[in-house]
């Protein structure tokens, strides 16, 4: 099993930023990506942002591409989200997952981190 631990949410302003942290314990695994996932009310999950094992490969979904930098430290099983000019359509709950295989299929998921941005 694997825990994943979210924290760095919280309300701003539109043009804010914000840094998210997830920490990554439990099983130990030779390699994986890590990356974000987020919810608004009403509407499906949706992929964020996901990062390679070694951090060369780099995703992004185009709403956020630009704005928001993914980068993890592997000797600390961490994983960060830098989301800077926030808008208020960014509102939403984001998660940070754990995937063996691809980014696009997570196999772990942590509980969440709640993230506002007023207009």
């Amino acid at each position: 099993q694997v825990q994943l631990v979210e924290s760095g949410g919280g309300l701003v302003q539109a043009g804010d930023s914000l840094r998210l942290s997830c920490a990554a314990s439990g099983r130990t695994f030779s390699s994986y990506s890590m990356g974000w996932f987020r919810q608004a009310p009403g509407k499906e999950r949706e992929f964020v942002a996901a990062s390679s094992w070694r951090g060369g490969s780099t995703y992004y979904a185009d709403s956020v591409k630009g704005r928001f930098n993914i980068s993890r430290d592997n000797a600390k099983n961490m994983v960060y989200l830098q989301m800077n000019s926030l808008r208020p359509e960014d509102t939403a709950r984001y998660y940070c997952i754990v995937a063996f295989r691809s980014f696009k299929v997570p196999d772990y998921w942590g509980q969440g981190t709640q993230v506002t941005v007023s207009s």
